[in-house]
């Protein structure tokens, strides 16, 4: 797995704006910064990921990430299209979290898991993911939803297709299924683009 080269004077000012970010989540040290700032900071990382041709292996992404910055996405009346929204910090009421486990890292196999907690209740999507290392690229699909009220579960059901989707995830196409186009993948956050154009970053969760 190759680094970004974070030495060079046109994207060291990135890293040191996300390493702001982790370190206001963590509550280590400072303010975190602005909306606007971690926005350009994740353009730069793209842009960094593509000049440099950096990839990342499926391994270093395993774990679990708690949301905590996000865009969006919103679309443009006049010329059509969609563009970037201004990008906020998630609440800390509203905890939402991704996970990945490998099957067969060998050949980038896995599952994903996606779930928002408002209070006691609990929402998890589930389903089987394909990580593209030379794209870095993880696609996905969710096949199973649970439910759970202070911490007993009340609802468990296949969806879109249940076994039979996952049996046939493998063999779809990216352009059927929805992705994360990872730029950055450090010991403490991903930073990543999604299908429908919104960037976000995750933290990792320490055990």
């Amino acid at each position: 797995m190759r680094s970004p080269d974070l030495t060079s004077p046109n994207l060291a000012d990135f890293a040191t704006v996300l390493e702001q970010v982790v370190s206001a989540y963590r509550k280590e040290s400072g303010d975190r910064p602005s909306a606007t700032a971690v926005v350009n900071a994740l353009l730069q990382a793209e842009k960094a990921a593509k000049q440099q041709k950096i990839q990342y292996s499926f391994a270093s992404l395993l774990g679990q990430w708690r949301l905590y910055f996000t865009t969006g996405t919103r679309k443009l009346k006049k010329r059509g299209g969609i563009e970037l929204g201004r990008g906020f910090y998630l609440p800390k009421l509203a905890s939402a979290h991704i996970c990945f486990a490998a099957t067969d890292i060998a050949d980038g196999k896995g599952e994903i898991g996606n779930q928002v907690q408002l209070g006691p209740l609990l929402l998890k999507l589930t389903g089987p993911a394909k990580y593209l290392g030379k794209k870095n690229l993880l696609t996905f699909d969710f096949t199973q939803m649970q439910i759970s009220l202070f911490d007993r579960v009340v609802y468990k059901q296949q969806i879109r297709g249940g076994k039979s989707q996952t049996e046939d995830f493998y063999n779809q196409t990216i352009a059927k299924l929805a992705f994360f186009s990872f730029s950055l993948i450090t010991e403490d956050l991903i930073a990543a683009r999604g299908r429908g154009g919104g960037l976000a970053i995750w933290i990792r969760e320490r055990v």
